[in-house]
């Protein structure tokens, strides 16, 4: 006993920092071992409290909603623990894997060490906001409408006065939330600057590992590459509208687009693909193809509420109940081109949290990033605009008709992205003067970003909310500009893909190579690695907007 004692002192004399070392991986595994076990069942309980919320539009389970994320944010709050991981943060841990949790939960930690009553007050103003988006239907004429019939009336109508009607619908909740928006903003930004931070939007990107000059860096670059072609495009999809309608091009107006907030390219080039896609059952069609590509998800769409009903949210979205298995998918599903889309949208989600590698610890089941989630999303999202895809996957037996409208699709693909890019200038840079300064006029500046990178005139002598209707603002701040990073990082992947593992054309049409290059390379890793790094791991390369101008921007 005594010469195990004297080796076990000599080798801490001779090697402190190997003794230290491990003896701070013992404590950071302790401590995660600890966080994890109070935040693994509050967070299952916060996930179910919201998805019940979601799907049924109840008070009751709005409250426990709330509830749910108190108790949450409250575990979050210890000052205690959180002064423990500030210590281990700072100390040398050798594995990369307990270094790598610790960092992510000091984040989270950080968020929360705020004064108490403020924390709650934000998550009550948050929830009831929410509850407010999520259960409002617009009235046209005094009768309720859906989101759903809202599109189809802006894709259809050749009525100016029902696409006026209906577009001014489409704004009713922005009139109705923008005051208590605007003192939630504040609120958040209270709670940022005693933190230490500038304000909320500044604090949401470093607590989510990104810097504020780079993005607006990469925003820059992408608004002064996208201006002349989007000038050109639009010009081109204005001509084509106004002969439409039988007007000029300068009495274009914001309902003569066919998205309620113009974020999507107007349907020009002849290719009406709604009707390849009527009558087919949406589902089934997502989840054989799926299957397909290696990556079955049919116990996810199991679980999943995919079609309308009164007083569900009508948006979509995929959640991850417990990081165990338990994936969900909101939808309301039609038989359409836009659902189609959406469903491979979030099914790739989906399959991204179904697929993480089964020894990741329980906080690093999740991506890297938002956005590097995004990307597969847009990925498969975008499939419904690719010839080879409605050839192999959507009817075989139209192989010559989807052939011929290969160029269109094109350059639906390509308007699209275009229009999505100069709509995210518009939200990113509206979001981060919203937190810089709440109490300018914020109804002026928001029109003043659409016509600047929009080109879409502000109606005579309006003057409403028109920015608090899009439901981002409120339930998913400082997020838009992930969409943006995730499309650029979709077009990195699609060419890695198409040069390493199999060409576009069939990358992408029930290719299992391409599947198990997502499973093993992308998904697998979970958060083990900053979305830096990642990306790199994933790609060779790290994060470069080349490739989305190579096949966008050209």
């Amino acid at each position: 006993m005594r010469k195990i004692l004297y080796l076990t002192l000599l080798l801490s004399m001779l090697c402190p920092s190997i003794t230290m070392s491990s003896q701070k991986d013992s404590e950071a595994a302790d401590l995660i071992k600890t966080v994890v076990s109070k935040i693994e069942p509050a967070m299952k309980e916060y996930s179910i409290a919201s998805w019940k919320a979601t799907t049924t539009g109840k008070k009751e389970w709005y409250k426990k909603y709330g509830d749910a994320e108190i108790a949450f944010r409250k575990i979050l709050s210890d000052k205690g623990t959180f002064e423990k991981i500030k210590d281990l943060k700072k100390a040398k841990i050798s594995d990369p894997i307990l270094k790598r949790q610790i960092d992510l939960i000091y984040l989270d930690y950080l968020e929360n060490q705020i004064d108490p009553s403020l924390n709650e007050e934000l998550v009550r103003m948050g929830r009831a906001l929410e509850e407010k988006f999520n259960t409002f239907r617009a009235k046209i004429d005094g009768v309720e409408t859906t989101d759903n019939k809202i599109r189809v009336t802006l894709k259809k109508s050749k009525d100016m006065a029902e696409r006026e009607k209906t577009w001014e619908a489409s704004k009713q909740i922005g009139a109705l939330v923008a005051p208590d928006l605007i003192a939630l903003v504040k609120e958040r930004n209270k709670a940022a600057r005693s933190l230490g931070f500038k304000n909320f939007y500044t604090m949401y990107l470093e607590l989510g590992e990104q810097n504020e000059n780079e993005l607006f860096g990469v925003l820059d670059k992408l608004a002064q590459l996208t201006k002349g072609p989007f000038k050109d495009l639009k010009k081109e999809i204005d001509e084509a509208l106004a002969k439409r309608y039988g007007i000029k091009v300068s009495e274009l107006k914001p309902w003569h687009y066919e998205d309620v907030f113009f974020q999507e390219a107007p349907e020009v080039y002849n290719v009406d693909l709604d009707k390849y896609f009527k009558g087919k059952d949406i589902v089934k069609l997502v989840k054989d193809y799926y299957s397909g590509m290696g990556l079955p998800i049919d116990d996810v769409l199991a679980r999943s509420d995919l079609f309308e009903r009164k007083g569900k949210e009508q948006h979509a979205y995929c959640t991850n109940i417990d990081r165990e298995g338990d994936i969900r998918i909101l939808a309301n599903v039609k038989s359409d081109e836009r659902w189609a889309s959406t469903m491979l949208h979030e099914s790739g989600h989906a399959a991204y949290e179904k697929y993480y590698a089964k020894d990741l610890p329980y906080l690093l089941r999740e991506p890297p990033h938002i956005f590097t989630t995004e990307a597969i999303a847009e990925l498969f999202g975008r499939l419904t605009n690719n010839a080879s895809w409605l050839k192999g996957t959507l009817d075989k037996s139209k192989q010559s008709e989807f052939e011929s409208l290969k160029p269109n699709l094109e350059k639906a693909l390509r308007a699209n992205a275009l229009f999505f890019v100069r709509w995210v200038e518009v939200m990113t840079h509206f979001e981060r003067a919203l937190y810089s300064n709440p109490d300018q006029n914020l109804n002026k500046l928001w029109w003043n970003l659409v016509e600047k990178y929009q080109l879409v005139k502000k109606p005579s002598g309006r003057d409403n909310p028109d920015w608090a209707a899009k439901i981002h603002f409120t339930t998913a701040p400082v997020y838009y500009h992930n969409y943006l990073l995730g499309e650029l990082l979709a077009s990195q992947l699609l060419h890695y893909i198409d040069k390493n593992i199999a060409k576009k054309d069939e990358a992408f049409v029930a290719n299992k190579k391409t599947g198990e290059y997502l499973k093993e390379k992308v998904f697998a890793p979970g958060d083990r690695l900053r979305w830096d790094d990642h990306i790199k791991y994933a790609t060779g390369e790290k994060l470069t907007p080349k490739y989305f101008a190579e096949e966008f921007i050209k």
